[in-house]
């Protein structure tokens, strides 16, 4: 996975007035693993404010996310298949680990499916 695309989540997220009003109680910073890679997210109020590349020394972060690059394609896909469309479906297949303080990423699960899942292309109105 090239790096610009995690880069862009900044942008679409904080784009989505939506999306950033539902997460305006959620101040977190949490670790997205996409195979070796690294990067932390910062959100403050719903709104991201930093996304950094590791790796690191020793990252703070409430919750991490962890798996495999192919994994990450494939929930980033245009259409993703059955078990690859949603966090809570790459966690039933064991194939995304979450790890940390769970109670963050549980209690904001809507958030953190639809922030992600901004990354994927835009597909044309059917």
């Amino acid at each position: 996975m090239e790096a610009p695309l995690i880069e862009l989540l900044k942008d679409k997220v904080n784009a989505d007035a939506a999306l950033v009003r539902r997460g305006r109680f959620l101040t977190t910073t949490f670790l997205i693993e996409i195979g070796s890679a690294q990067w932390l997210v910062s959100i403050v109020e719903g709104q991201i404010v930093s996304v950094s590349h590791g790796p690191f020394v020793m990252p703070s972060w409430s919750f991490a996310l962890r798996a495999p690059q192919e994994e990450w394609q494939k929930f980033w896909a245009a259409r993703p298949q059955p078990g690859s469309n949603d966090l809570m479906a790459l966690i039933k297949r064991r194939v995304l680990k979450a790890e940390g303080d769970l109670h963050v990423f549980m209690a904001n699960l809507r958030y953190f499916k639809e922030c992600l899942e901004k990354l994927r292309p835009a597909r044309a109105a059917a």
